[in-house]
């Protein structure tokens, strides 16, 4: 089933897309986005944009068939992982950070935590080739395993004028997939940019107010007078990082067991069943420049209750976890941003902040989710 949303951004607009030229997003739940704008030599159709959501859902893209895109961005899940403070990929194997969402990723010009790849088009085969993600040997070995599969004869020639499964195809299919996962209309803002008065109640208007005002959230996560991704795009270093970095020298670690349970265990006994730890040292390992370590990307603010836990190492486990930590001003460090400090909220303004943010949820939400798996794809292509 094609969907609406998919059919109209994937058919309305493709000659203004084709120039590289920004045009305004089609189809529901885009009230409160900005222009889409999408790469000249990547216009979306609509047979582009089906076959880049097979291949996000295909466990086939893995070594053992065991693991897709969407086993980290589980589309009933924000298009993140709710139940894992960092990802897991191939044979349980754990990441260094928290799966972001996809929603409205269309807008991100720098990708991953540390913003260290600067389109969709590039970005995707990190998590192909990444040893504790998906965890294929080569590009080679993706581009041979897909064109050998019978249920995509034809299906690239179709989307790309009779080009075949390639690098460029790949990437290039799920990109134009993953910009259509547009998540506005949220109740906000049919009240901030639909004008709807009744949209929202007085807890979350309070809220909106200590957002751009007394909490100061806006210096980052920022929010124009006709759109809004509430993200800067920015850098910033909250001392999160930095406070993980530093108990890499302890001799007791914290580690996740399962959904919501966590144990201590020893370094000696750490050293037994798991790699080594690296120290994650956030933007700095991009690029290499001392004031950015421990620096990470201003993640978007919509559809935040829907993406726990929270922060780049999934060390919040709710919106209330994270308030508080930004009312005590982060974590002190030598390379601490300077925005932040303590804020001096109450108890009862917390709770509008938070009531504020939880009013950030896309109307459209659910419907992706659901699409994401129609024509759903098991281990044989079926």
């Amino acid at each position: 089933m094609k969907t609406a949303a998919i059919l109209l951004l994937a058919l309305a607009v493709p000659a203004a897309l084709v120039l590289g030229r920004p045009a305004p997003p089609a189809g529901a739940g885009t009230l409160g986005l900005p222009p889409l704008s999408v790469p000249a030599d990547n216009p979306m159709t609509r047979a582009k944009v089906e076959l880049g959501r097979k291949l996000f859902m295909d466990r086939r893209l893995s070594p053992n068939n065991t693991m897709s895109c969407a086993m980290c961005h589980v589309p009933e899940q924000g298009f993140t992982v709710n139940e894992f403070a960092t990802g897991l990929g191939m044979e349980g194997r754990s990441t260094r950070r928290n799966t972001p969402t996809l929603f409205n990723v269309g807008f991100v010009d720098a990708l991953f935590h540390d913003g260290r790849e600067a389109s969709l088009e590039r970005q995707v085969w990190g998590p192909l080739l990444m040893s504790n993600e998906m965890a294929n040997p080569s590009v080679a070995y993706v581009v041979d395993k897909v064109r050998a599969m019978p249920d995509y004869a034809g299906s690239f020639e179709r989307a790309f004028g009779g080009r075949g499964a390639t690098r460029d195809t790949i990437a290039a299919a799920i990109a134009s997939y993953e910009r259509t996962l547009l998540a506005g209309d949220s109740r906000f803002d049919r009240w901030r940019y639909g004008g709807r008065a009744d949209a929202v109640n007085a807890r979350e208007r309070a809220g909106f107010g200590l957002f751009s005002g007394k909490a100061k959230c806006i210096a980052c996560h920022s929010a124009g007078p006709a759109s809004a991704l509430f993200s800067d795009g920015l850098f910033h270093n909250t001392g999160v990082g930095w406070t993980r970095a530093a108990r890499l020298g302890s001799r007791v670690h914290r580690v996740q067991l399962a959904p919501g349970v966590f144990t201590t265990i020893s370094d000696k006994e750490l050293a037994n069943v798991s790699e080594p730890v690296e120290p994650d040292l956030g933007r700095f390992e991009v690029t290499r420049a001392e004031r950015e370590l421990f620096a990470y990307r201003t993640p978007g603010l919509r559809n935040v209750a829907l993406s726990a836990p929270y922060m780049h190492d999934g060390s919040l486990a709710t919106l209330e976890q994270v308030v508080a930590f930004y009312n005590r001003g982060g974590i002190d460090n030598p390379n601490k941003d300077r925005l932040l400090r303590p804020l001096g909220l109450s108890a009862r303004e917390q709770g509008e902040l938070v009531a504020f943010l939880r009013s950030l949820t896309s109307s459209q939400a659910p419907a992706l989710g659901r699409q994401a798996r129609a024509g759903w794809v098991d281990r044989a292509g079926r």
